[in-house]
């Protein structure tokens, strides 16, 4: 996936500022930096939940739809995980994870549903798959958020602060399955505040503030002494005890 000289705005306020950023295929990308630095929004423009002013994005050499058919073929190969899970309240756990296989991909139903039932059980919730969303913890139901996007064999993955709407106890159990989500191989962009994920299962950190990319690097040399003052500061006041 390529991003070049990509730009965004909200009325005079620019979020994304001349962005350039290239993930690898298998490669783990996380994502830091301040509240309002246009993290979220960088995700959302991949996903064309945001229309960008200026600039491409590409997925295997291909920029991305704006619309129609090609677009809902772009979200099953880049799929995203939301900070407030998305699904659907009045569908079950199994529903919710084989709604988009059949709809956009056209697996047949008995297909799609034993692909469900192995991926709900590879993220801990096989045992709910009869329930309602609502009959799930904050944690349960963003791991079968995590299931229904896998469900899609996407060709990445995106994860908008995954962890954000949980309760502690409940975001150890989220970040252990993306961990093994990350060494399965998976190309992953993930938006985070968890620092922790960060230097255990990415392959590069990248820091943005003000809307812009300051810098990036492998997460061991990134948090022994990043290289900009912001990032210093950054570092200093969420790693602070």
């Amino acid at each position: 996936m390529v991003l070049t000289g990509v730009n965004k705005s909200f009325g005079d306020l620019h979020v994304l500022k001349d962005i350039d950023l290239t993930i690898g295929a298998g490669e783990v990308v996380v994502v830091i930096g301040p509240s309002g630095s246009g993290k979220s929004t960088l995700c959302r423009a991949i996903n064309r939940l945001e229309r960008i002013e200026s600039g491409t994005i590409s997925v295997d050499g291909v920029a991305l739809p704006e619309s129609g058919k090609p677009l809902a073929q772009l979200r099953a190969d880049v799929a995203m995980v939301f900070q407030s899970f998305n699904l659907f309240a009045t569908k079950t756990v199994l529903e919710n994870v084989t709604l988009g296989p059949i709809a956009v991909r056209g697996v047949p139903r008995a297909q799609a549903e034993a692909r469900a039932a192995e991926l709900l059980d590879s993220v801990g919730v096989g045992a709910q798959a009869a329930k309602l969303p609502a009959q799930l913890s904050g944690g349960q139901q963003q791991r079968v958020a995590i299931a229904r996007a896998l469900a899609m064999d996407p060709k990445v993955v995106l994860f908008d602060e995954p962890t954000s709407s949980l309760d502690p106890e409940m975001i150890t159990e989220v970040l252990d399955v993306m961990t093994a989500l990350a060494r399965s191989g998976m190309t992953m962009l993930v938006v985070t505040h968890e620092m922790g994920f960060a230097r255990r299962a990415a392959d590069r950190v990248v820091f943005m503030a003000d809307g812009q990319i300051i810098e990036q690097a492998e997460p061991d040399r990134f948090f022994a002494g990043p290289a900009s003052d912001r990032a210093r500061t950054f570092l200093a006041t969420v790693l602070r005890d």
